[in-house]
């Protein structure tokens, strides 16, 4: 399933932030980062890589552009020093007002949490 994720880097966020990724791949990137992986031969989602804080809610990995209740979580999940990293690495000024909805900013979310790893995993 996760074999054709792109790189994980500076031009994959602003990918996600452009909209230039379909949402599909948008999770899949985080369930892969989160720690999630699909067993074919099972046809179930192995957890043992996943923090307790997402699986005990989300035994399988939720659509986190679709429903609000996980990309809340996500976002409470993002350290404090790493909540401006969309501004600091990316110099990302947001979205023009009227321009954005819900599934913008999910997305935004997304891409400030996938910098945070990043920052945590030395990848930046």
């Amino acid at each position: 399933m996760f074999e054709n994720l792109p790189p994980l880097d500076k031009v994959t966020i602003w990918q996600i932030l452009e909209e230039k990724l379909d949402d599909n791949t948008v999770n899949q990137l985080v369930w892969y980062y989160l720690g999630y992986r699909y067993e074919v031969d099972t046809q179930m989602w192995n957890t043992s890589q996943v923090e307790d804080y997402w699986k005990e809610i989300y035994p399988s990995p939720p659509d986190l552009i679709a429903q609000r209740p996980p990309n809340v979580k996500l976002t409470r999940s993002i350290p404090k020093e790493n909540k401006q990293m969309l501004k600091e690495e990316l110099g990302f000024k947001g979205y023009k007002i009227g321009e954005f909805g819900p599934r913008q900013t999910r997305r935004a979310t997304i891409a400030n949490w996938l910098l945070g790893y990043m920052k945590m995993n030395n990848l930046l």
